[in-house]
């Protein structure tokens, strides 16, 4: 029998979820909780395998219980659930340990489908809050590209000549080692500060260390 709890502060909305799970043979609502301060001495005391949870509660919000159950009950699955279908609430209740995110206006089947699959260990969204996190990861592929596309290009032996130059290697010892000239170290190491867009050594370090350069 999967025990769970419903943290939520709209005791109607808990109501309804309650004698829909409670209707289920291998589903049992044990508690719930209208404030998110108190959800973790309830998982505790009850046993709790499953949280159903409400993003915004007030004492503690969803995301903070769900950083601390994640930290204290790793095991407890947790399925987010909101009115709110925007890409912040979805990636940082997500990226604090929650299995899953649907919305309020879930039915009943859905609402079954999702809390089985995460307690088979599988992840659930509500289709609306997939296509949020599709948005959000194309524009976080848009702006790495952009971010790309204007980041000069570093040569194969400017990359040597930085990474000596990190390493804190004088200019005769870079020459030393890549068998070049004083001459040819220098104009490396102008290019590097030209296209970097730094006065100094420790600023090429600085910008190699953001950007890692020296990783790619």
């Amino acid at each position: 029998m999967m025990k769970i709890l419903i943290a939520d502060d709209h005791k109607m909305f808990v109501d309804g979820i309650e004698s829909i799970l409670n209707l289920e043979e291998n589903m049992k609502v044990v508690g719930r909780c209208y404030d998110g301060s108190k959800v973790e001495a309830l998982v505790t005391e009850l046993d709790v395998d499953l949280v159903l949870l409400d993003v915004n509660l007030p004492g503690m919000n969803g995301i903070e219980v769900c950083k601390r159950m994640n930290e204290v009950h790793p095991k407890v699955k947790i399925i987010a659930i909101s009115m709110f279908n925007e890409e912040s609430y979805v990636t940082e209740i997500l990226s604090n340990g929650a299995s899953g995110y649907i919305l309020k206006n879930t039915g009943r089947e859905e609402l079954i489908k999702a809390i089985g699959i995460v307690e088979s260990g599988l992840s659930y969204f509500s289709e609306e809050v997939k296509h949020t996190i599709m948005k959000g990861l194309m524009k976080h592929n848009e702006k790495k590209q952009q971010k790309n596309s204007f980041f000069p290009k570093v040569s194969k032996r400017e990359k040597e000549v930085l990474a000596l130059i990190i390493d804190e290697h004088t200019t005769q010892e870079i020459a030393k080692k890549l068998f070049i000239s004083l001459k040819t170290v220098e104009s490396h190491r102008s290019s590097l500060l030209n296209k970097l867009n730094v006065r100094n050594s420790a600023g090429l370090v600085r910008v190699a260390i953001e950007n890692k350069i020296l990783a790619e």
